[in-house]
């Protein structure tokens, strides 16, 4: 098991997100909301050094919808290696998404630069444990 510390960030009066810190392979911190409601991981589309586009097997499978705002445009990509603490997770088929606005409204409130949503397609295959009182996140490796 690996546990690694979360940020709980009250962007305004009782509206958390939950954040973590990561680090791409080339040493580049990467700040990710961890989105229970997301089936699908999300990576920034314009942090394209860190990832290859793929042609999708489903296009049906990566298609976003915000809550806010109707279908959003989506495509598809081949992450490469990300890190969180000891856990290196490598070749994470993402959905690609302008995450500007997401950025906008953080910096009104943060310093934080998010580069993704880690969604449940990772929270599931490492059966994540979100433990709010101690603020971490414990993941599961065989």
């Amino acid at each position: 098991m690996i546990q690694i510390p979360l940020q709980i960030i009250e962007l305004e009066h009782k509206n958390y997100h939950i954040l973590i810190e990561g680090k791409f392979e080339d040493g580049t911190s990467a700040c990710w909301i961890i989105d229970t409601g997301a089936s699908k991981t999300v990576l920034d589309s314009t942090l394209s050094q860190f990832y290859e586009t793929i042609a999708s097997d489903n296009e049906d499978d990566y298609q976003s919808a915000g809550i806010n705002q109707g279908m959003m445009e989506t495509s598809v990509g081949k992450m490469f290696n990300l890190h969180f603490g000891d856990l290196e997770i490598s070749g994470q088929k993402v959905a690609l998404i302008d995450l500007s606005h997401v950025n906008e409204i953080y910096g009104k409130y943060t310093s934080y630069r998010i580069a993704g949503l880690l969604g449940s397609d990772i929270l599931m295959d490492y059966k994540c444990t979100i433990d709010y009182s101690r603020k971490i996140i414990q993941f599961q490796i065989e």
